[in-house]
C-alpha cells in the first residue's frame, strides 16, 4: 500500500501518493529532489500590505525602462510579466475598494508605473519576435493589417482575421447600416472642424512668432523656423508690425 503524504498550503490540504515523490538520490549525497515552499492561497493577496492602509503616501520605485528590459532573458521577462500583472490586480482592487469605502487611495501613480512597465515589456518582447521572424522567414511575423472604412466613413487600421462566413455576408449582418447621405454630412462637418483647428493653431503660432520678433529683433531665425515650420518668417519680417520699436544699427 502506498503511503500518503499530506502537504499543507494554507487552509488547503492535499493528499499525494508516496510513489510520486522521488527517493533521495545517492549521487546528490542523500538530498531529496522534492522541495516545497509555503504558498498563500488567501484572497488577501489582492490587497495591499495592511501597514499601507490609511496612509497618505506609499513609497515606490519608478517604472521599468526598455533599456533595462532588453538586457534580461526571456525567462526573466516571463516571470516579471506575472509579477507586474499581480501587482496591477492588487492596485486595481485597492483603488476600487477605496472608492467604495470613500477612502483616499495612497499614491495612485503606482498604477501608471506598473502599466508603463507592462507596455515597455510588451514592446521589448515584440522587438525580439520581429527580429527572430525576420532572421528565420524574412517577415516580421505579426498579423497583417489593412485600412478600412467604418460605418461613419472614417479610415482606421485593423488587423486581418479569418472569417467563418464570406465577408460580403458578414457585412450584410452589420447592425449599424451605412447611410451615404448621413456619412457625407458627417465627413463634411468633421473636415470643417479639422480645418478650423489647423487655422487656429497656425494663427497662434504666427502671433507667437510676431511677439518674439518684436521683443527680440536679433533672435535666430533658423531656430524659429525649426520650431514653427508652418509660419513664413520672411513674410512676417517684411511687415512693419513685426519690426518693433528699436533703432537700427548704422
Amino acid at each position: 500500500m502506498n503511503s500518503l503524504v499530506r502537504l499543507g498550503c494554507g487552509n488547503l490540504t492535499r493528499k499525494i501518493p508516496g510513489n510520486f515523490i522521488r527517493r533521495p538520490s545517492r549521487i546528490l549525497g542523500g538530498c531529496a529532489d522534492l522541495h516545497t515552499t509555503p504558498s498563500k492561497w488567501d484572497l488577501m493577496e489582492f490587497f495591499d500590505n495592511k501597514k499601507n492602509w490609511g496612509e497618505m503616501e506609499v513609497k515606490c520605485g519608478r517604472a521599468w525602462t526598455k533599456d533595462e528590459l532588453r538586457i534580461k532573458s526571456n525567462a526573466d521577462l516571463h516571470k516579471l510579466w506575472y509579477v507586474l500583472l499581480k501587482e496591477r490586480n492588487m492596485l486595481k482592487t485597492m483603488e476600487h475598494e477605496c472608492n467604495e469605502q470613500m477612502e483616499l487611495f495612497p499614491s495612485p501613480e503606482r498604477v501608471d508605473k506598473v502599466e508603463i512597465s507592462m507596455e515597455n515589456l510588451e514592446d521589448v518582447v515584440r522587438e525580439r519576435n520581429r527580429a527572430y521572424h525576420l532572421l528565420e522567414t524574412g517577415e516580421i511575423g505579426e498579423r497583417p493589417t489593412a485600412v478600412v472604412e467604418d460605418v461613419l466613413g472614417l479610415e482606421k487600421e485593423v488587423k486581418l482575421t479569418e472569417h467563418a462566413i464570406p465577408k460580403s455576408e458578414a457585412e450584410q449582418k452589420n447592425l449599424v447600416p451605412k447611410v451615404e447621405k448621413d456619412v457625407k454630412e458627417f465627413l463634411l462637418k468633421l473636415n470643417e472642424q479639422k480645418v478650423m483647428t489647423r487655422t487656429r493653431e497656425r494663427n497662434r503660432n504666427r502671433n507667437e512668432v510676431m511677439h518674439l520678433l518684436r521683443r527680440f529683433p536679433n533672435l535666430d531665425k533658423k531656430m524659429l523656423a525649426e520650431k514653427f515650420p508652418d509660419v513664413d518668417i520672411d513674410k512676417l519680417l517684411e511687415r512693419d508690425m513685426c519690426r518693433g520699436h528699436f533703432v537700427p544699427n548704422e
